[in-house]
């Protein structure tokens, strides 16, 4: 269970984003960081039920660091105001399909699939798509998936099929997208409940075909 305390720093952290407020406040910052690390590993615990590759992961493998890569960034301030941890095989430096958990003032969600992938592997997802639609269509149209994902998000899409794909193919509109990412919106309120944990296993678990199928290639 989450505490309300850590969306508050989060919350404090917005209004506050420089390095006096944070280095004064660094023990707010640790209290909601073990936190958040606390319900990962419950997160974890659970999901590694129903999925064994998960299976011994450590909250730190999973936790992205509050501080921003600000290098390329407009937006100078110097932390993210957000929590987020990615659960799968090898933790969130490894670009597989997993559980992602974000708990953020403004919206939380839990979602999963594949952000951007690498040309070569974006090539790959396309083709089991095109070689296997009816297996993919049986997946995303299923009753428990719709009942917590109402649409596959894609970021980017190509205007037309990707080159070396038939135009025509009824898998078109799929082969279009640059990113396959389903996402569960979650109130404050439910976030801050007892039993999210156990909400939040029932979207991953309904999530878990999708994610074997893009890691398939």
């Amino acid at each position: 269970m989450l505490h309300k305390s850590t969306l508050d720093f989060l919350k404090k952290l917005k209004k506050n984003n420089n390095r006096d407020w944070f280095n004064k406040n660094k023990k707010l910052y640790e209290e909601a960081r073990y936190d958040f690390e606390i319900f990962v590993f419950e997160l974890i615990q659970k999901i590694s039920e129903f999925d064994e590759s998960i299976s011994g992961l450590e909250p730190k493998d999973c936790i992205f660091r509050i501080y921003k890569d600000v290098r390329f960034s407009k937006d100078k301030s110097p932390y993210k105001t957000n929590f987020g941890a990615s659960i799968n095989k090898g933790g969130r430096k490894v670009p597989t399909a997993g559980y992602y958990v974000h708990i953020d003032p403004k919206e939380c969600f839990l979602a999963g699939g594949l952000y951007m992938p690498v040309p070569e592997r974006l090539l790959a997802v396309r083709k089991n798509i095109y070689n296997n639609l009816k297996e993919f269509e049986k997946i995303i149209h299923n009753k428990e998936f719709k009942k917590y994902f109402k649409e596959i998000w894609c970021g980017d899409k190509l205007k037309t099929a990707p080159k070396g794909f038939d135009k025509e193919h009824p898998s078109t509109e799929y082969l279009k997208n640059k990113s396959y990412i389903v996402f569960n919106n979650v109130s404050e309120s439910k976030v801050l409940s007892k039993n999210y944990a156990d909400y939040a296993v029932k979207v991953f678990k309904a999530m878990k075909p999708f994610n074997d199928f893009l890691n398939k290639p």
